[in-house]
């Protein structure tokens, strides 16, 4: 099969758990005969040719929060609908939905990744959030076939907008690096520091972690790993709000970052919308002791893996659940081992790939299946 995926950043990744998944699905599908094809943004990507098996194709975008995704996906589906012609597209992020059946019209059958409710997310204004909701409203019915990565998730579709969508679990892949030299740069001991790591906008909640941090008054250094285009005051405040005690290192990639997950004393996912956060799923794999938010997705993530904390209560219930961790050592290393373990059984780039597969077979079968 030759298979095109659009809505992305592209690879290699250096953003967010979508890029991540691109790049190892590409890898995956690659590996099992098929022919790919990454669409990638030329400002937010290193522009190679190649890359995990597939073939890269830069095209230019508008560089703007509210437009740049779309913008990128309308350009990426004439190419591919002119030049590349695909057996099938997949395309991430819900907010995609009205540019997919353009690929539908060009005779591409197209399977959707909705990853949350992105309308939810506090970064969008008002129209955007509008935008959004009735992208996701028409998300079933624009794709060839829509899914998304989590039970909880697909509950809350349903509940929202009365349809059943499928759901395929993300994978977790955190090879140990050794001594990459992360924790001597950034002045930290291995198993005496905080990580904090996803996209500094604010329902990843990044500023809850600081203002707890301060509250706790604990010796172990937060690590704050992320960085956001689009961002600037918020980081800004971040950093302005954070203690002598929390280091903001930017992105880091690669065996830096599997360097920080397996070397923390505590992971911390304080999310407040979203899906399954790739994130987390990787810090269950590199066997991190974990504090994750009690969002249904997080929660149905970790099951009894980690340790979690109200939203409601704050940034003190999160102090609270902090210090609890960092006090109890033995509870650490039950964490981490359950952790592991869970990760293992259940989430696999693997099985990911074949699931999405099977979906694109499907979705195939049901386009050719369409009368003239």
């Amino acid at each position: 099969m030759r298979i095109a995926m659009l809505g992305t950043r592209g690879i290699p990744a250096a953003y967010s758990g979508f890029e991540t998944a691109v790049e190892h699905l590409a890898e995956r599908f690659s590996a099992r005969g098929h022919e790919v094809t990454v669409y990638c943004r030329p400002h937010m990507t290193e522009r190679r040719e190649t890359h995990a098996g597939a073939r890269l194709v830069h095209l230019p975008t508008i560089r703007n929060k509210h437009l740049d995704t779309l913008a990128h996906s309308l350009v990426s589906t004439a190419h591919m609908a002119t030049r590349a012609r695909p057996d099938v597209a997949i395309y991430f992020i819900a907010g995609n939905a009205p540019v997919v059946p353009l690929a539908r019209l060009a005779g591409i059958p197209a399977v959707l990744q909705i990853d949350g409710l992105d309308s939810e997310r506090a970064k969008w204004s008002g129209p955007a959030k509008a935008y959004l909701r009735m992208a996701e409203r028409i998300a079933p019915a624009a794709a060839t076939i829509a899914v998304t990565d989590s039970a909880a998730v697909a509950e809350s579709y349903e509940r929202r907008y009365g349809r059943r969508i499928p759901w395929i679990a993300y994978g977790a892949e955190v090879a140990d690096p050794g001594d990459a030299g992360w924790c001597r740069r950034l002045g930290v001991e291995p198993g005496r520091f905080i990580l904090f790591v996803g996209r500094l906008v604010p329902e990843n909640n990044a500023h809850l972690l600081v203002e707890a941090h301060r509250l706790l008054g604990t010796d172990w250094p937060l690590v704050v790993v992320g960085d956001a285009p689009y961002a600037e005051d918020y980081i800004a405040g971040l950093k302005a709000s954070a203690d002598p005690g929390v280091i903001f290192p930017g992105y880091v990639f690669g065996d830096g970052y599997a360097e920080l997950v397996r070397a923390c004393g505590v992971m911390c996912a304080p999310t407040e919308v979203g899906g399954t956060h790739p994130v987390i799923v990787e810090g269950m794999a590199a066997g991190a002791a974990m504090i994750v938010s009690d969002l249904g997705p997080n929660l149905e993530v970790v099951g009894d893996a980690a340790a979690s904390f109200p939203l409601s209560g704050g940034a003190p219930a999160l102090a609270e659940a902090l210090g609890a961790l960092i006090a109890d050592p033995a509870r650490r290393m039950q964490l981490g081992e359950r952790a592991a373990a869970r990760a293992a059984e259940r989430f696999s780039w693997d099985a990911c790939a074949d699931s999405y597969l099977r979906l694109c077979e499907i979705a195939t079968g049901a386009a050719s299946a369409q009368p003239e």
